[in-house]
């Protein structure tokens, strides 16, 4: 994606700007992933999640796919193996993994019903799929949209209500974010169930820096949710 090509750095560079945030999300992410599992991430990015998961949590991801060459080649050299194509016409061996899992990556996906069968299909019998990412519904999404309609984060509309330093604007327009909802009925329209949630980042985004925040059960309140559903 020639967003994430043009702006790689500045991605890594938020996260490590935004430490607190990066914990939640990350305790988020570790939630339904288990230690020595054969797990593939979709859209990789630069691999900093895997690379901090292995060293937070001991988990290890070693198999990616990410669209994005400049981001590629951070995770590859971070220890990823990356297959460099959109998760649309990206190649996957069937009855492979364990876990399939899309952190943050939902929102740059086309066409995410066609990831969701491909995913199945990799999976192992009693594997799960994890998408994570922002709601719609959620109170970041309400100031990523309203940022991007307006073309920047300097508008008076965002005044007093965004926080200190918000996600870069090229990133946050190239993003369309899908409501907990439509990711669930996809999931369960290509055969996943006992579909299980988590969720994170439950102030107001102004806040979400401020501290570490817990992981809790649900989608209703989480700017960062998790959907789990197993192939059984």
């Amino acid at each position: 994606m020639a967003a994430f090509d043009e702006h790689a750095g500045a991605y890594d560079s938020w996260f490590l700007d935004n430490q607190n945030l990066l914990a939640s999300e990350l305790k988020l992410v570790a939630h339904f992933l288990d230690k020595d599992s054969e797990i593939l991430s979709i859209g990789c990015g630069s691999g900093l999640f895997e690379m901090l998961l292995a060293k937070e949590y001991d988990i290890h991801i070693k198999h990616g796919i990410e669209p994005s060459k400049d981001m590629a080649e951070i995770a590859e050299k971070r220890g990823v193996q990356v297959n460099i194509s959109p998760a649309e016409t990206s190649e996957v061996e069937f009855d492979k993994f364990d876990i399939i899992m899309f952190n943050g990556s939902i929102s740059y996906i086309s066409d995410l019903d066609v990831c969701i069968q491909k995913a199945f299909a990799a999976l192992k019998t009693g594997g799960k799929l994890i998408l994570i990412d922002v709601p719609k519904e959620s109170g970041f999404a309400s100031l990523y949209n309203l940022a991007s309609a307006v073309n920047t984060w300097e508008h008076p509309l965002l005044a007093h209500i965004s926080p200190d330093d918000p996600y870069p604007i090229e990133l946050v327009k190239s993003a369309n974010w899908r409501t907990s909802d439509e990711k669930i009925k996809q999931m369960q329209s290509s055969g996943f169930v006992d579909l299980e949630y988590a969720q994170t980042l439950l102030t107001h985004p102004m806040y979400a820096n401020d501290k570490v925040q817990d992981v809790i059960t649900g989608y209703d309140r989480g700017d960062y949710v998790a959907i789990c559903g197993y192939k059984k």
